[in-house]
């Protein structure tokens, strides 16, 4: 009888994160002067526009450009969302930055003005500070006594500093908290005494002759000098959409986490504004001008951007940052046509950004970092086939195209992609201009509606030029088709 054994089967954990389309970008990828470099922090070319980007987070991070507003006008897949992105890594955490799609407002179960609004208030942080009590200094001896049933513990604590030693009398409470830390003789602490919070800094350098065995996270710190209690400024940054919601009685705090919050009420917001002025005065707190993205800006109506206009003036309004790919467009909920879909008083407000298409290096170097990013290895005949591509059709068709020869190449069992992997992968899968020739082709066996020329006009220009043979003929109003 054979007794077989099958070799366990190891998978790498490490990489556990989810690549997305804009994962590989890390910031604006400028220098200290504000240059941009041809090629950092994942973004590529587009000099221009991120050197505008640059100039507007420096100011941004000074406070001094709060309610304003930015357009990035360009072609599709040009790098607008990217820029966008980088700006929201290069300003860190401490800064709100707040990404929404303009379609998202038509799709929430409340007003549009009250999903702007809370987008508004997403994106403006308020920067508090509140002075705490904590008791810092290397603990000498704990003693704890448990009574004959277990049930309750009494202990004692000797903290001491440079200058002074003192005992304290230790709860329940904070028994346990000291032994979850793993508290010990020699360890230098602090304690929050309003939220009665350990933290453990380290050991002192006085016991580091007492042990032969210290794991390699062993850190040695300095007894601390002066008095054991401190008094200590701590701050918090929250945004003033979460203090409404912490606020409206109706909800409450959990409906952060739900993500429900609802309409909140204008005078509950006029209240916190009130309140947030006060603190203002007093020097608790600060207000941090964020920025809030709005992709696609050409897919708001009328209202809003009547909205917007009003908003940009009030003195609580973040930095709006627009991206649009239209040309002359219809301003939704009219029958007029302005530049990039957006009404010409709301353009007058915004400073705008050109983005350019990319030249061949430009998009050799950005299929290189997205074959790193999707750990895809391409041969270098295969690379520069796939530059042309992209410039033949778009540059999102031929990164699409990375994972699927990725997997062709996979079942051929070869470790790099090559250009027949690629040359399959394009048959299996349509760009839009193969598409369209495709429509043409067919000759009327698939369903169409035709425009007439009347209404094409009306329209947002190149709807669909033509007469189409169809099953059925149907006139579209030009309203219908702009909002299809």
């Amino acid at each position: 009888m054979q007794i077989a054994t099958t070799n366990a089967e190891l998978r790498d954990i490490t990489k556990m994160e989810r690549i997305g389309a804009h994962s590989h970008i890390r910031g604006l990828g400028l220098d200290d002067r504000l240059e941009p470099r041809a090629n950092a922090q994942g973004m590529v070319g587009q000099a221009k526009a991120r050197k505008a980007a640059g100039m507007i987070l420096k100011m941004v991070q000074e406070g001094r450009i709060a309610g304003r507003a930015m357009l990035f006008a360009g072609p599709p897949s040009t790098g607008k969302t990217a820029i966008a992105m980088g700006m929201a890594q290069t300003l860190g955490s401490d800064v709100p930055f707040t990404m929404i799609a303009a379609s998202e407002v038509f799709s929430l179960s409340m007003s549009k003005t009250e999903a702007l609004t809370q987008a508004f208030r997403r994106s403006i942080g308020v920067r508090i500070r509140e002075e705490t009590e904590i008791i810092e200094g290397e603990v000498v001896e704990i003693q704890i006594d448990r009574s004959l049933t277990g049930a309750t513990k009494t202990g004692k604590l000797t903290i001491k500093t440079t200058d002074m030693e003192t005992i304290y009398d230790l709860g329940t409470k904070m028994i346990d908290a000291l032994s979850k830390e793993k508290v010990l003789a020699g360890d230098i602490i602090t304690i929050d005494k309003t939220s009665g919070k350990v933290t453990k800094l380290g050991r002192s350098f006085a016991r580091s002759r007492d042990y032969d065995a210290m794991g390699a996270d062993t850190k040695f710190v300095q007894c601390p000098e002066g008095e054991i209690q401190k008094r200590k400024e701590i701050v918090h940054t929250v945004t003033l959409h979460e203090i409404d919601v912490i606020n409206s009685r109706t909800q409450g705090f959990l409906a952060l986490f739900a993500g429900d919050t609802g309409e909140i009420k204008p005078e509950l917001r006029n209240q916190i504004n009130t309140k947030v002025a006060e603190w203002r005065e007093e020097g608790k707190a600060e207000i941090v001008p964020g920025v809030l993205f709005i992709d696609e800006v050409h897919m708001l109506d009328i209202e809003c951007f009547s909205f917007l206009n009003r908003a940009l003036e009030n003195e609580l309004a973040p930095l709006v940052i627009m991206a649009s790919n239209r040309g002359m467009a219809r301003i939704r909920g009219t029958r007029f046509r302005s530049p990039h879909g957006l009404p010409i008083d709301l353009l007058d407000r915004v400073l705008i950004v050109s983005t350019k298409p990319y030249t061949e290096e430009d998009v050799q170097q950005i299929i290189q970092i997205r074959c790193q990013e999707e750990d895809v290895t391409l041969a270098p005949d295969a690379q520069s086939v796939l530059t042309s591509m992209a410039l033949q059709t778009t540059l999102r068709y031929a990164l699409n195209l990375i994972s699927c020869a990725q997997i062709i190449a996979r079942k051929r069992k070869a470790d790099k992609v090559e250009v027949e992997d690629l040359r399959r992968a394009y048959t299996y899968f349509m760009d839009e201009k193969r598409s369209v020739q495709w429509l043409k082709e067919q000759q009327g066996t698939l369903v169409f509606e035709e425009i007439g020329a009347g209404d094409e006009e009306e329209g947002d220009g190149g709807v669909g030029k033509g007469k189409a043979k169809g099953t059925e003929q149907s006139k579209v109003d030009g309203d219908e088709a702009m909002d299809y």
